[in-house]
């Protein structure tokens, strides 16, 4: 695997600051982690994939959050005109109607109490700790390191690709229905990353901000990919689940 950290010494043409955006998704991104081959591969328990649910709505809760302190950043009326719509498509019109209630009735559907889920107080702490940091990277940093950290979104038609397909075939409770949520992401996701892109190649005019914005997106993958960790940690084999963290049993 790449080390990142040297990427764009001596600066980088547009073309090739790409390439290298795109080379840290194929190596870093999180279709690439063991707890998502197991869950394509059909290796997942319910409890598994009901933990999953439960903690992955803690970043998806968060999406929002984090992009209205992007918007908070932005002083281009056209960029904020764009970018508000990453908040209506998960927070809907009426707050209940988007994104983040689609995923609600993911986990709802999986056997999950909603009050439980919405409160995030099962969650475990890595997750919590996880989406924090990643709230805190756009409360805190450039706008520019803000928006290349979202380019994960280059990589989610991939995913959701590999992993919808091999849920509905290989595990006997997941339908169509409980899926919805991915029904409008790949469309949603490739819309917002050409957009995100197009701004990163703009504005990453310099190697310093180039180097930037691939630390940004490196920061994003360990985001996810540690979120993952915590999942195959405490609810694979052997279990290790924290004080206080969603318990099958109980469920």
């Amino acid at each position: 695997m790449s080390d990142f950290s040297d990427a764009a010494r001596g600066g980088l043409s547009k073309s090739e600051l790409e390439a290298v955006l795109r080379q840290v998704g194929h190596e870093r991104y999180h279709n690439r982690h063991p707890f998502h081959h197991r869950m394509t591969g059909g290796d997942l328990s319910k409890a598994e994939m009901q933990a999953w649910a439960l903690n992955r709505y803690c970043y998806q809760a968060v999406i929002p959050r984090k992009d209205a302190m992007i918007l908070a950043h932005a002083e281009d009326p056209a960029f904020r005109a764009a970018w508000r719509k990453r908040i209506e498509d998960h927070d809907g019109e009426d707050g209940w109607s988007g994104g983040i209630a689609r995923w609600l009735h993911l986990a709802t559907s999986l056997g999950l109490d909603a009050e439980a889920v919405k409160s995030e107080r099962l969650a475990l702490p890595a997750t919590r700790f996880a989406v924090g940091a990643y709230l805190s990277f756009c409360t805190n940093r450039t706008l520019l390191e803000a928006v290349a950290s979202s380019l994960t979104e280059m990589f989610s038609p991939l995913i959701i690709g590999e992993r919808v397909p091999a849920m509905l075939a290989k595990y006997d409770y997941i339908t169509e229905d409980t899926l919805a949520y991915f029904s409008r992401r790949p469309e949603q996701a490739s819309r917002d990353a050409d957009f995100a892109l197009a701004y990163v190649l703009g504005h990453a005019d310099t190697a310093e901000r180039q180097q930037q914005a691939i630390d940004a997106l490196v920061f994003k993958c360990d985001i996810l990919w540690a979120m993952l960790d915590a999942l195959q940690h405490a609810y694979g084999e052997p279990a290790n689940i924290p004080p206080g963290a969603f318990r099958p049993e109980a469920a």
